[in-house]
């Protein structure tokens, strides 16, 4: 599971990619540790067009995994998009991209701590998107702020490539590397969108960095 990535991409060069994006980030600064239940940048499918806000780590979690629990922490992660549960969210409306510049896997080996390790499409960690999708949800997520409502996203999962997998065979992300595909995930049915739903091909990543709960590499974009 991916529980762990870096945006540090400032604003222009997601204005640069989508035509008439409409911006309601704010003041967007690097982000180079963003973990489960942080707000990250995303973009959606708006009225007018994609729009760039800011969302909650953690879709809604199935009913079972809530039995005898307070708060819902949320799902980062979606791999079963055949469940009913995730079915609901996967209309043009709700699907979303998630942009990011590197993802952090956990490195376990026997009797040793676990040890991020950072993938990026290469060392200058370009803009990628992983294929999300996005509610608005009311719930409690901590016990101290009670009930709140909330923008929440998460993204796809699929099997692991040779690049990830010898770090973390059972998953990754579904990255999106062109705007094409960008296009289809927030445009297209949903059988041609979850078509998208696969492994990049074996070498596409690489690793830029080992151990960290951030990855603070920038450049002047």
């Amino acid at each position: 599971m991916c529980n762990l990535y870096s945006m540090t991409k400032a604003q222009d060069a997601m204005r640069a990619l989508f035509d008439g994006l409409e911006d309601q980030a704010g003041n967007l600064p690097p982000l180079p540790g963003i973990y489960p239940d942080y707000q990250a940048p995303v973009i959606s499918n708006g009225e007018k067009g994609p729009v760039l806000s800011m969302m909650r780590w953690g879709m809604p979690s199935p009913a079972f995994a809530l039995k005898g629990k307070k708060t819902d922490r949320g799902v980062t992660n979606i791999r079963n998009t055949k469940s009913p549960h995730w079915r609901r969210w996967l209309g043009v409306k709700h699907r979303c991209v998630v942009p990011f510049t590197s993802f952090s896997e956990p490195h376990n080996l026997v009797g040793m701590p676990s040890e991020p390790v950072w993938f990026a499409l290469s060392e200058d960690r370009p803009l990628a998107f992983f294929a999300g999708i996005w509610t608005e949800w009311t719930s409690v997520r901590k016990l101290k702020d009670g009930e709140t409502t909330d923008n929440l996203f998460g993204f796809l999962t699929t099997e692991a490539n040779a690049d990830v997998g010898a770090i973390h065979p059972k998953a990754m992300p579904v990255v999106l590397t062109t705007m094409d595909e960008v296009n289809v995930w927030l445009r297209a049915d949903v059988d041609e969108a979850l078509a998208l739903q696969r492994p990049l091909t074996d070498g596409a990543l690489q690793v830029v960095a080992r151990g960290g709960r951030q990855d603070d590499f920038r450049d002047s974009i």
